[in-house]
């Protein structure tokens, strides 16, 4: 499902819908948490990050197809033979992230969370920027939202990563 220019797909239900552009703001604010995480998880051989909105089939029959913002796959669920170079990663991130845009309805982003966690995602990671908060959403149905003095932990998905909440958001050379 390549996403025509301008526009970003995702499969929901089997129907194809528009998510909102990437903005430079999203960009850096990704690229942070891309990297924080990232850096954590090559140190520790954990598994495999990947940012740009990759696309991970989380269920087949209606397909339900989403691309976190960021996502990482522990290292048992990332196969021996290698990555593949096409088609989407058939299954759940171990971990996604999600930024909310603007545009963003609550209501959306409450339901791509419940499609990662139905679908076998232990946790997710809702980024916040007006409110430079983020939302943790656990397997196991619990939340609790972080504000920007709070340190975000991985939990048992990201075992000893820590980063405080507000260094996230922090992504104007102006600051």
């Amino acid at each position: 499902m390549p996403d025509p220019p301008g526009k970003r797909l995702e499969l929901v239900d089997g129907e194809v819908i528009e998510v909102s552009p990437t903005t430079m703001l999203h960009g850096a604010i990704v690229g942070t948490m891309c990297n924080v995480i990232n850096t954590f998880v090559r140190q520790h051989n954990l598994g495999i990050v990947a940012a740009g909105d990759v696309d991970h089939v989380l269920r087949r029959g209606p397909d339900m197809v989403r691309a976190p913002a960021v996502s990482f796959v522990a290292r048992e669920s990332v196969p021996k033979s290698g990555l593949p170079e096409r088609g989407f990663w058939e299954g759940p991130p171990t971990l996604a992230v999600e930024f909310v845009s603007p545009d963003d309805r609550a209501t959306e982003v409450h339901a791509k969370v419940q499609h990662y966690l139905e679908a076998g995602t232990r946790q997710v990671w809702v980024l916040w920027p007006s409110q430079r908060s983020v939302t943790v959403h656990d397997h196991d149905g619990g939340s609790r939202e972080l504000g920007p003095e709070a340190r975000l932990d991985g939990g048992d998905v990201l075992p000893g990563f820590t980063v405080r909440v507000g260094d996230l958001f922090e992504v104007s050379p102006h600051r």
